[in-house]
């Protein structure tokens, strides 16, 4: 399986999202998984590279030129593909993916996360979302979600394009459980 992981960067967080990304890295690797992430080499994202390494996985780093001219890059992927500019890299992080993975990150991630969950929703992506809600990080996200589907903002139906785990441990089980998503996605798409 080739699986997109979105996650921070930032050193500053509790060394514990560190310590998970780390382990699913190694949990992913372990299972013969191809890891396509973002290409940084600190915080959770070279937490998460240097677990895949260590078990001997396969790592792909998708990074933006001008992150590699202030070196952000992890030095030891041996696969970092240079791309122009953050959408053809958001791009090439989906393309090809049997599923996503959101670890607690910051904007960036968030914005990842959205697009796919937003061309889920419009029938372009159909693999699972994962969101590994570490110290509850996602549960405000869950609440909100549930929300506008309150509000008639999104169907009912829309809240099964994502799943919340508590653990890294939960992600490859989640991934194989998720039901396929209807590949007729676009006829309830838009709420009528």
């Amino acid at each position: 399986m080739r699986i997109c992981v979105y996650c921070a960067s930032s050193a500053n967080c509790d060394p514990d999202y560190h310590a998970q990304a780390r382990r699913l890295g190694g949990l992913l690797a372990s299972e013969g998984c191809t890891i396509v992430y973002g290409g940084g080499g600190v915080g959770s994202m070279g937490a998460l590279a240097d677990g895949a390494l260590a078990a001997d996985g396969d790592v792909v780093g998708i990074i933006p030129r001008f992150m590699t001219e202030v070196e952000w890059q992890h030095p030891g992927v041996l696969r970092l593909d240079v791309v122009e500019d953050m959408r053809e890299r958001k791009h090439r992080l989906l393309t090809g993916s049997d599923a996503v993975v959101a670890l607690p990150g910051g904007c960036g991630t968030l914005e990842e996360l959205f697009e796919a969950i937003t061309l889920k929703r419009l029938g372009l992506y159909f693999s699972p979302i994962i969101l590994v809600n570490t110290h509850g990080f996602y549960s405000g996200l869950q609440q909100f979600l549930e929300h506008t589907i309150a509000e008639g903002m999104m169907a009912k139906a829309h809240a099964a394009m994502w799943t919340l785990v508590d653990t890294v441990d939960e992600v490859l089980p989640a991934i194989r459980s998720t039901p396929p998503w209807p590949q007729d996605a676009r006829s309830f798409a838009a709420l009528r």
